[in-house]
């Protein structure tokens, strides 16, 4: 019995295991140094310090002791016990010569008991069996020494019955197995709770794994696609190269052959010219007149092929020379539709051809005779008054688009507030809800001087305002008509996407832009500009 209790002396009240690196507190109780640390962590906020032993407190955090003796009895018995497994559990208080696993605990007696033992055991009602608890003086009311048998739901205290006669008089008080069903079942409830919505974290996580996976496989195709274009772009130039390089080579071969045929046959009038050079000189040195005179070489000394011949040798300078507008010609197309190809890539078609409709502009706004210039003036143009104009500083396209993918760019000058985007044909011609963007049949891109580099994108008078700051005052707007997207860019370096509206489109699209006044003064006309990009050249115009 004396080696048993002096072997409950080497568990740490905390872990219920031997000590690992033993420590002392003032009041002279041992503890695990880790587990006496985690303690007195959960004690930092109050900053009263106890001790879980005896329950003495301590105002400052207690400076912990290192036992070196018990720390050397641990070491002692951990080295000589061969069965040292055995006694780290809670063993039966009764079993002397060998330890034997305790099944209960008895809190009247402050004994573990194991099977046999249990047997044999008391079932008086003071007797209170636990589970296999070593530290059995935990159990029991720190100030009146007596079991605790009931749970204070006010205080959230357990309490022994002499409690319930003192501080906790008049307070609901609940027998522990009863506080304890319904803590556990609340402890139930809100692990449900708890395992839904870890659920529902797994499948957010699965969903943005999903998304993330779908980001991976785009960006992965997009660099293909990409690299794809750039080889086949590359393979263009490269044929285009050949293709001008053979028809320089052509053409000088060309030229050589012509030249080497001038060439020779002015070497063959040359030595005729100096063999008949030769003779002139040799009758020049006679002395008989009569040779000279008689000489029938010499009869008539205005030869025409003495003379220079043009149309052998200057003549053909430029003629032959490399035909440089024709190259120039073969590039330019050769460019061309290269980028008319990209183009095709890129927006399904080539650019749009914009044309304003007079007929739906407001009576403020000039437009230019090419029909790519919208300009705000003071002076009220004398138009008819239609169904189909609008009142207010607007116009659309007469062009209307029911498929297929488009673009377009807008150039903005000194306008106090501008609108650019889309809307359908049923769109309102009068009052605010006109105005593109205001309508749940219009799309527009708003800005202007009185935003400061500010822009917003509104639909359904619903507004977003973007996060950047705009540099430039060109524009891209681009229409995919089947997919329901209307995207705006704005032309800087690099181009930047601004935004992109997605809807089912139910009606043809036109073109629609909105210049004004405002609130600020300005000096001169607002207007903008449409750069229009034809086939093999661009061109810019005003809208």
């Amino acid at each position: 019995m004396a080696s048993h209790d002096l072997r409950r002396e080497l568990f740490c009240s905390i872990c219920l295991n031997l000590y690992t690196g033993p420590v002392t507190l003032r009041c002279g109780h041992n503890f695990c140094r880790v587990c006496i640390d985690q303690h007195l962590n959960t004690q930092d906020e109050s900053g009263v310090y106890s001790c879980p032993e005896c329950r003495a407190e301590f105002q400052e955090r207690p400076v912990l002791q290192r036992n070196i003796t018990l720390c050397n009895v641990v070491e002692c018995i951990l080295s000589t016990s061969p069965h040292q497994e055995e006694i780290t559990g809670i063993c039966c208080t009764y079993c002397i010569d060998s330890p034997v696993p305790a099944i209960k605990s008895c809190l009247h007696c402050e004994a573990s008991l194991c099977d046999n033992h249990l047997r044999v055991h008391s079932r008086g009602p003071e007797h209170v069996l636990t589970d296999p608890n070593t530290n059995l003086e935990m159990r029991k009311c720190s100030v009146h020494k007596k079991i605790l048998e009931y749970y204070c739901t006010e205080d959230a205290a357990c309490i022994c019955v002499y409690c319930s006669e003192e501080g906790h008089r008049g307070h609901q008080l609940e027998k522990l197995e009863k506080a304890s069903r319904k803590k556990k079942q609340n402890m139930i409830d809100v692990l449900q709770k708890l395992k839904t919505k870890r659920k529902e974290f797994e499948k957010r996580v699965l969903s943005l794994e999903e998304r993330w996976r779908i980001a991976q496989e785009k960006v992965s195709g997009e660099a293909e696609r990409v690299t794809a274009l750039f080889t086949d772009i590359r393979k263009q130039l490269d044929d285009l190269e050949k293709r001008i390089l053979c028809e320089i080579s052509r053409q000088e071969e060309q030229r050589s052959l012509s030249l080497s045929d001038v060439i020779q046959k002015l070497e063959m009038k040359k030595a005729k010219l100096s063999k008949k050079m030769r003779h002139i000189e040799e009758l020049c040195n006679m002395t008989d007149p009569l040779t000279v005179l008689q000489d029938p070489d010499t009869g008539d000394l205005c030869d025409p092929e003495v003379g220079g011949d043009d149309e052998d040798t200057g003549g053909h300078d430029k003629t032959h020379d490399v035909d440089v507008d024709g190259i120039t010609g073969m590039l330019h197309a050769g460019f061309s539709d290269i980028v008319t190809y990209l183009q095709t890539i890129f927006y399904g078609q080539g650019p749009a051809d914009i044309l304003l409709d007079v007929n739906t502009a407001a009576n403020n706004i000039v437009i230019s005779g090419d029909l790519k210039t919208a300009t705000w003036t003071k002076i009220r143009q004398k138009r008819s008054e239609t169904a189909e104009r609008f009142l207010d500083s607007q116009v659309i396209s007469s062009r209307r688009f029911t498929s297929g993918r488009h673009y377009w760019d807008v150039e903005i000058h000194g306008s106090a507030l501008w609108m650019v985007g889309m809307c359908y044909p049923s769109i309102d011609r009068r009052g605010l809800q006109s105005h593109i963007g205001d309508n749940n049949k219009s799309w527009s891109l708003y800005g202007g001087q009185g935003y400061k580099n500010q822009c917003f994108v509104m639909h359904d008078r619903k507004l977003l305002w973007l996060p950047h700051q705009i540099s430039s005052n060109r524009f891209r707007i681009c229409l995919d008509y089947e997919a329901g997207h209307l995207s705006f860019y704005e032309l800087c370096d690099p181009i930047r996407h601004l935004h992109t509206f997605t809807a089912t489109f139910t009606e043809p699209l036109h073109a629609a832009l909105y210049i004004c006044y405002g609130h600020i003064k300005i000096s001169g006309s607002a207007f903008m500009r449409i750069h229009h990009n034809r086939r093999h050249h661009r061109r810019h115009h005003h809208t």
